[in-house]
This record gives C-alpha cells, sequence and structure tokens, in this order.
C-alpha cells in the first residue's frame, strides 16, 4: 500500500474552538509529531468571514499542514459546529489515536471516521521511510523547503 488516508467529520463541537485561529494552527502544528510525522514548514491557515445565514459561505477556517509523509487538512464551520479533518500518510499511524484526540481536542459530541488505503500499485515507487523520502524531497524540491 502506499498509504493510508483517515478523513474524520466531527459534529458537535465546541463553536470558539473551531473560530480559534491559534487553537486550530496549534492543532496542526502540534498533531504531526503526536502520530509519527514531520513537519515540511509551520501550517498554513485561512479564515473566512461569516457571510450571514442566506450565504454558502458561514466563516469559519481551513487549514493545511504539509508533511514528509504528505499532509493534514481541517475545514471548520463554526456556525454548525462542525468540521472535517484529513490525514494522509506515506506510512501507517494510529488512526483510533489520532480520531480520539481530535474528537477530545475539539470537544466533538460525534465522530465519523472514513478509512481507505490508497495507492496499492503506487508503492513500489516511493519509499516508505520517512528519512528517505525527507532524503528526495530535500534534493528534488530544494526551493520549497527553504522557504
Amino acid at each position: 500500500m502506499f498509504g493510508p488516508h483517515l478523513t474524520l467529520d466531527l459534529y458537535g463541537c465546541d463553536a470558539e474552538k473551531l473560530a480559534d485561529h491559534d487553537f486550530v494552527f496549534k492543532i496542526l502544528s502540534d498533531m504531526p509529531e503526536q502520530i509519527g510525522m514531520h513537519k515540511f514548514a509551520e501550517p498554513q491557515l485561512t479564515v473566512a468571514p461569516d457571510q450571514g445565514a442566506d450565504s454558502f459561505d458561514r466563516g469559519g477556517i481551513t487549514g493545511f499542514v504539509i508533511l514528509v509523509e504528505s499532509h493534514m487538512s481541517i475545514h471548520t464551520f463554526p456556525s454548525d459546529r462542525y468540521a472535517s479533518f484529513d490525514i494522509f500518510s506515506c506510512r501507517d499511524f494510529d488512526i483510533n489515536y489520532a480520531a480520539d484526540a481530535l474528537k477530545g481536542m475539539f470537544g466533538a459530541e460525534k465522530v465519523e471516521r472514513n478509512f481507505i488505503i490508497r495507492g496499492r500499485e503506487f508503492v513500489k515507487h516511493y519509499p516508505r521511510s520517512h528519512e528517505k523520502a525527507a532524503e528526495i524531497a530535500v534534493r528534488e524540491r530544494p526551493k520549497a523547503i527553504r522557504r
């Protein structure tokens, strides 16, 4: 397998946490290490203003962090007390820990998990070791890493 992809739909979350830029940033910054992964750079976040109940855009935060092992992303919807969180990796990680930790951090009442294995045929072309992946990335993407 190339890698596990965990998607979490977090319902009944603490709306204040979902709207808190610093809180969401810290989760994206700290979660990789907590599940044995490594950041390429600091997380990137965009805050969308609430355009009102009649608008599709009702505010929230979208963020991602690029990892040596792939990426994590989040979309928050404070007015709906909902967040979606994805973790895609080229290496195994403890999906139960990740789901439980995020549920607790956001105070979610319910978590819907989806888990798939991606790239079963692609694995022969990509290293499973994060050290080897980092070595290749540094060699092949030097400008991205120096930013």
